[in-house]
């Protein structure tokens, strides 16, 4: 059978897919697309996104892709940063600039009526861009930073995580994750590399998604560990769910720290482990578990090499932390520049602020990196989600709990001497971060605790956090 890409609302080949981008491609050139133009993509998973990615390719575009879930002020700087000539979104991705914009169904319906005038697929040009993919990515200065890559480094990248993965072409990949950030991205256009089958599911719904891997024949699935979390604690509720994930071959997990007694209940359920990856925006995916290697993160990919050094750049034996350093072959060209131009990045050896270990045989234990968080898919930066708030509302501390199933809890101390309701402050809040950001529990408080240097005291504030998350946990008397 040939490789088909399946939607809720579609199904079709991907000779069908290519056919439809290459009209879509017609569309975007009649709206003054050019090779190197920088076009902004806003938008959810579809069938249509698929599409519309691959037309940009083919038209040689600089892709600046957006989380769909961004707020207006961020997608505006972004659009301003990039200087971007043309944005594409679909009808859940509202727009606040006054520039050239088309929704993706307006592509799609104005792509079929075009004769193309390529026979077929075409990315060489795409590839040979410094600037062919821009992604955001939090920096530390609080600030998002627009990483940006080549494109045939970008896909070399992925030729190699597909060879030491083991994706081929009878696979039917899910992966469970928003299309506008790496990792997600990565198994969509793997999906089209490798030439084998992708189920777009509705992984927000994870019930749904486990529906869907069922009727769909998945081989793989890509998620998060909280989300994995979630299809255990459906199927345990339900175990007429584990039917529909019997097919699957390889459950890969990534975008945040496994914890090995989730894989264990893996085993326990389904006779596979969870497939342990790491990687970044930067620097692209770096090492993967396989079913001939499942442990921890696995080995480096092929062409890449990690040491594990301490504080003094001496390189550590086996079983011992300090901080991930790799020679990557296919990371980033850089960041985007103030003006837009692109700050070049040094290539090679590079330092990732990641803390783990190798154990005797290479494989990769990732401890964790300091200060970033981990939910709902996305790493998170405490500091620079106050900052956002803190720069437009009021002033706020983050404090972020462990959560199984979320990955994490956000609780916003807000120091509010006026003490309006936490009600208000979930409400404008709201209006300054994405969905992703928000907090989960607030806490309205006169003036933050203090340490001795006169600085808000976080470890207090962490104190106070988990004394009311676990009176919050205490069963109720009666």
């Amino acid at each position: 059978m040939s490789a088909r890409l399946f939607a809720t609302d579609s199904v079709q080949t991907f000779d069908e897919l290519e056919h439809r981008a290459l009209g879509v491609a017609e569309a975007l050139r009649e709206r003054g697309v050019t090779p190197g133009t920088r076009v902004m993509l806003k938008a959810g998973n579809s069938a249509a996104y698929v599409t519309t990615l691959l037309a940009l390719m083919h038209t040689g575009a600089s892709i600046v892709l957006v989380d769909q879930q961004e707020h207006a002020d961020e997608t505006q700087r972004v659009l301003d940063q990039a200087g971007v000539k043309i944005s594409l979104v679909d009808e859940d991705a509202p727009l606040v600039t006054d520039g050239a914009h088309a929704l993706l169904y307006e592509l799609l319906v104005a792509g079929a009526t075009q004769t193309a005038r390529d026979p077929e697929l075409r990315i060489g040009p795409w590839c040979d861009l410094p600037d062919g993919l821009i992604m955001y990515s939090s920096g530390s200065t609080g600030v998002p930073k627009g990483v940006v890559k080549n494109g045939g480094r970008f896909l070399k990248n992925l030729e190699r995580n597909a060879e030491q993965v083991g994706h081929h072409s009878r696979d039917v990949l899910m992966p469970m994750l928003p299309f506008s950030h790496q990792y997600g991205l990565s198994m969509v256009l793997i999906a089209w590399l490798v030439r084998c089958s992708l189920v777009v599911a509705p992984y927000r719904r994870v019930d749904r998604a486990v529906r869907m891997a069922g009727q769909c024949g998945v081989t793989v699935t890509d998620g998060t560990p909280s989300t994995y979390q979630s299809i255990l604690n459906i199927v345990k509720r339900n175990p007429g769910y584990s039917a529909e994930l019997a097919t699957v071959r390889m459950f890969c997990s990534g975008a945040a720290p496994l914890g090995s007694t989730l894989s264990d209940d893996y085993v326990a359920q389904f006779g596979l482990p969870l497939l342990d990856s790491y990687g970044s925006t930067e620097l692209g995916n770096l090492a993967f578990a396989n079913p001939e290697n499942p442990v921890g993160c696995g080995r480096a990919l092929p062409g890449h090499e990690l040491h594990i050094l301490d504080d003094e750049g001496n390189r550590l034996p086996a079983g011992e932390t300090g901080e991930i350093v790799m020679y990557c072959p296919d990371m980033m060209a850089g960041y985007l520049a103030t003006d837009g131009s692109l700050d070049v990045a040094e290539q090679g050896w590079r330092h990732t602020g990641d803390f783990g270990y190798l154990d005797k045989d290479d494989n990769l234990f990732v401890v964790g990196r300091k200060f970033a968080v981990h939910r709902k898919g996305h790493t998170l930066y405490p500091e620079i989600i106050e900052h956002k708030v803190t720069e437009t509302l009021c002033s706020v501390k983050v404090i972020p709990l462990p959560d199984d199933r979320r990955g994490c809890q956000l609780v916003f101390f807000v120091e509010d001497p006026l003490g309006h309701d936490t009600r208000h402050w979930r409400a404008r809040i709201g209006e300054v971060l994405p969905e992703f950001e928000r907090p989960d529990r607030i806490q309205v408080v006169d003036r933050f605790p203090l340490n001795r240097n006169g600085k808000p005291d976080k470890r207090r504030l962490t104190e106070v956090a988990l004394a009311d998350a676990e009176l919050s946990a205490e069963p109720k008397a009666g």
